[in-house]
């Protein structure tokens, strides 16, 4: 395995949905139809073929929840101020306990997103213990 393909979400409003992600950068890449013609869902892809699956669901299901996904950035901070120019609602820009720098936000579906840059120490490079404040 050589990393994520795709996160897929479901939405109840497409446009909504596809301005929210092209508002952090993502472009979108193909379309599903139905035999009828009508647009029921879409790829958003990042630049390294990875991408977000937006299937729409006027009644979306109770079945599985994504808790988060996060998306890596070059420049954390390019990267917020982008997201902020589109009027995305950011948090402020924190160093986290595994050592990389990053802000979260919600989709208009109220999935929760963390944007990250990694640094030359974070935990995802160089592994080891990462304590966290955090009681299941």
């Amino acid at each position: 395995m050589t990393k994520l393909a795709h996160v897929c979400i479901e939405t109840q409003d497409l446009d909504k949905t596809e301005s929210f992600y092209r508002g952090l950068g993502l472009r979108r890449q193909f379309d599903f139809r139905n035999k009828d013609g009508l647009l029921v869902g879409f790829y958003l892809a990042f630049e390294n073929e990875s991408f977000v699956e937006v299937v729409l669901n006027r009644k979306p299901q109770d079945e599985g929840v994504i808790k988060h996904f996060a998306i890596e950035a070059d420049d954390i901070d390019a990267a917020r101020e982008i997201a902020i120019s589109a009027g995305i609602d950011v948090s402020e820009k924190k160093f986290s306990a595994d050592r990389l720098w990053m802000f979260t936000c919600h989709d208009p579906n109220g999935i929760f997103i963390e944007v990250m840059q990694y640094t030359d120490d974070s935990m995802q490079r160089v592994g080891g213990v990462c304590e966290v404040d955090y009681t299941p």
